[in-house]
Parts: C-alpha cells; structure tokens; sequence
C-alpha cells in the first residue's frame, strides 16, 4: 500500500472500532461507570495502572479495586481514614497487591491536596513534551514515603519505556471526537501531544504495516511510531491506537 491507501485503511479501520461497542470488552469500561470527573479519572487511572494481562482479568481485578473504594473513587481517596486504607488487603492482580494500592490511595489524595489533581500535574508545558512530564508525573507520584515495590507499576519514558499504560490512560481523559469511547474530559492537553499506547499487539501490527522497524517495544519504538501516525493525522494521532489495536486483537494480524 502506498501512503494515501494507507491512510485510508488505517482511517477505516479506527472508525470500525472507535465506538460505544469497543467499551464492553475493554478495561475502559472501569471509568465509564462514573459521570464525575474526579472518579473518573481516579477509576481510570487504577484500571490503566494495572491493564497488562487477559483483558477480562484486567476487568475483574479494576471491579474488585472500585469496590473496595465503596465505588465511590474520589470520595475515598480524600475522605478514608488510615483504618480504612489499612484495611485493604484483598487486591491482587498479577504483581500488583494491596500494599501497592493502599500507598495509590495515599499518593493519589497527596496529588489532589498538594497539586490540584491529576490533571494538573500532566498538564501543558510549553517546555516539556508530554513523555517529559509523565517522568515527572512519577516522580510526583513517588514524592511521598513509599514502598520500594510499588514504583514498577508506574513507567518512565526517560529511562527507556514505551509507558503503555500511562499513554492508553492519557488517550482515554484527552481525546474527545465525541464517539463515545474516549472522555476528552482533560482540556489541558491537546490530543496532538498524546503518543499510542504501544504494546505487542499494537507493535506487531504496525511492524506488519510497515510503520514502525524497531523491533523492541520501548521509547525509541514509540518515538518512530508516533512520528509516522503524525503523519496520517498530526491533530490526532492516537485515534489509530483503535486500528492497531483492533487488528492485532481481533482480527489476529501479527
């Protein structure tokens, strides 16, 4: 295929999966069950941390995790007592376990009393690209005193990771094509800064289209993918995270 066939493939294919379906299998459905920004955000954000793995399981797990915080996210986080946070101890997903969520709850409401929410600590900087500030993010994330543990669950791209999880969550809060799939409740990021979620149904695909060579799925990888889907749409570019994915997961392209 030549660029503009491409392009139009690439432009079909996320239309066919960027809608209200796609929500049902996928963890993006863990926000989706709140209308107030802070739980969503909050929800999506521990769904995202942990999504690596059998998407069901993913699911089931972020379930578990919200009821815990008596499906009431925000609530939670700023108004439990160190009683209740202590009293976490049936969350275990893969590596990820309770003493990790417990210190989550800790940051997260450290986040919003100290830096005005989650938004703010992502938002635009015209010094920083947006792989910069999520390497601060974490070390915001981690300011407080924490378990050595729990900092594996949160990529830095400047130290050489795609940061998967962190990409998929910005994509779910910033991009607003009113599809119904993705929030586009963050106004202060603009979906032309957002990178794709690279993983190894994502890399596979595009390594099959012809969009991305390097063979490991890390920063560099990431940096070569976001440049050529920038040049199918440099005002959206992660609207094709919908078509890779799409085809490497259900239509088994490899």
């Amino acid at each position: 295929m030549n660029f503009d066939e491409l392009k139009d493939f690439l432009d079909y294919k996320s239309d066919q999966y960027n809608n209200p379906n796609f929500i049902e299998s996928d963890p993006i459905q863990i926000p989706h069950r709140y209308q107030v920004k802070e739980d969503i955000e909050i929800s999506g954000f521990l769904a995202a941390t942990i999504a690596w793995g059998n998407r069901k399981m993913i699911i089931n797990s972020a379930t578990k995790m919200m009821q815990a915080l008596g499906n009431s996210p925000y609530d939670f986080v700023m108004h439990a007592t160190e009683n209740q946070i202590n009293s976490i101890d049936n969350i275990v997903h893969r590596t990820f376990n309770s003493e990790d969520f417990r210190f989550f709850i800790k940051s997260l409401r450290n986040i919003y009393n100290q830096h005005g929410g989650l938004e703010k600590v992502f938002a635009h900087n015209p010094t920083l690209n947006l792989q910069h500030r999520i390497s601060n993010f974490k070390a915001t994330f981690f300011e407080i005193e924490h378990p050595l543990r729990s900092t594996k669950h949160i990529s830095d791209p400047l130290k050489g990771s795609s940061s998967k999880r962190i990409n998929m969550y910005l994509r779910w809060l910033v991009r607003n094509d009113h599809n119904g799939v993705d929030f586009g409740l963050w106004k202060s990021i603009s979906p032309s800064e957002l990178s794709c979620p690279l993983d190894v149904h994502s890399g596979n695909v595009a390594r099959a289209l012809g969009i991305l060579n390097r063979k490991q799925n890390d920063a560099k990888a990431l940096a070569e993918l976001d440049e050529s889907l920038r040049n199918f749409d440099p005002n959206d570019p992660v609207k094709y995270d919908f078509a890779l994915f799409g085809l490497g997961v259900f239509e088994g392209i490899k």
